[in-house]
């Protein structure tokens, strides 16, 4: 709560420097730039007072309002995906910004027109738009206007920046784990979507065995739904050949969590006879399977960050940053190693 009387004064006398300076900190001014340890001094001596700028004020006086739309397509309602939400709003008090955030309806299409209508009657600066899952989007026409920044999807027309995970080397991480435990006979579970990351999770697959000379058996690359029961029906196939694989690698925790359920039909001990590694970092799935699945974790909250940090320099006007629609950026996926990989036994 504000000290009562406190004002811009007491809190540039406190932070040793003028006026001015506190003004443009604390109204992120664009173009004005501000020392870094001179900005942490002024937002320490605010806080430390109470003080903070009238928005209201500051939105007249500078045509700004300091909002940011989060257009999110059902990841308000996906526990694995509210870290975005999070790694946003960390990100967006760190610039003295307020996410206003619309929960999107997938099955709407990719228009949304709607939804990012009602942003912009709220007097949003930005939109972050972001998608259940990584895919390609076409944008509603009307957010053509604003600075954007696409989470876990890429614009169809290049024009946007856009941040998603890097999906090949997660893969590439989750096989070479599988192969330095000594595997050289890997089976892998995939999604049977047309999606970004049904393609690159098999060229990190393929990529692995490539650069190890390992042979592939395609007949171990099989699709399905990506879902606990399709993951399953395809482990129990796979696991009941006669020269089965020794471990397997899974497109999402849900097949890894199917995949568990037919290793123990068929007496298979995790991981002394089988190996298996997920994908996504579920941890309501992968860390109380038993044993614990090893995984590959997706930077939602990275992503979530990047997005924000990424908007604030479209804003200040600093061009180079849209030349990120060209390609969109690629986040780490780290593996998440817990007690489900071991070396192969005799078999």
């Amino acid at each position: 709560m504000a000290v009562k009387g406190v004002g811009i004064r007491d809190v540039a006398k406190l932070a040793g420097v003028s006026i001015t300076t506190v003004s443009h900190v604390l109204n992120d001014t664009p173009q004005m730039r501000v020392a870094g340890e001179t900005r942490a001094r002024v937002r320490a001596a605010a806080k430390t007072l109470g003080y903070g700028p009238n928005r209201a004020a500051r939105a007249l006086r500078t045509n700004r309002s300091g909002l940011i739309g989060l257009l999110s397509e059902e990841i308000a309602t996906t526990p694995h995906a509210g870290r975005i939400i999070l790694g946003a709003q960390n990100a967006a008090r760190e610039h003295d910004l307020t996410l206003v955030i619309v929960n999107a309806d997938r099955e709407s299409g990719d228009s949304h027109r709607d939804d990012v209508q009602t942003l912009i009657d709220r007097q949003v600066e930005a939109v972050l738009y972001a998608t259940m899952y990584h895919r390609q989007v076409s944008l509603p026409p009307n957010l053509r206007g604003l600075p954007a920044v696409l989470i876990d999807s890429t614009d169809r027309a290049g024009l946007v920046p856009a941040v998603v995970p890097d999906e090949v080397g997660g893969a590439v991480a989750a096989v070479t784990h599988l192969v330095e435990a000594g595997h050289r006979r890997i089976g892998f579970l995939n999604n049977d979507d047309d999606v970004p990351a049904t393609h690159e999770r098999l060229v990190g697959f393929r990529q692995v065995h490539a650069e190890h000379g390992l042979p592939l058996d395609e007949s171990l690359i099989v699709q399905a739904p990506s879902e606990t029961l399709p993951g399953y029906a395809l482990a129990r196939e796979v696991l009941a050949r006669p020269d089965r694989p020794t471990a397997l690698f899974c497109y999402n925790d849900r097949m890894a969590m199917g995949a568990y359920r037919a290793a123990a039909e068929l007496g298979l001990d995790i991981p002394r006879d089988l190996s298996i590694v997920g994908f996504d970092n579920q941890e309501l799935i992968a860390a109380n399977l038993f044993p614990g699945l090893t995984t590959v974790a997706l930077p939602h909250y990275e992503m979530g960050a990047w997005a924000i940090d990424t908007l604030v320099h479209l804003l200040r006007g600093e061009a180079e940053y849209q030349l990120l629609a060209d390609l969109p950026t690629r986040l780490d996926c780290p593996l998440t190693v817990r007690g489900s990989v071991a070396p192969p036994q005799e078999h």
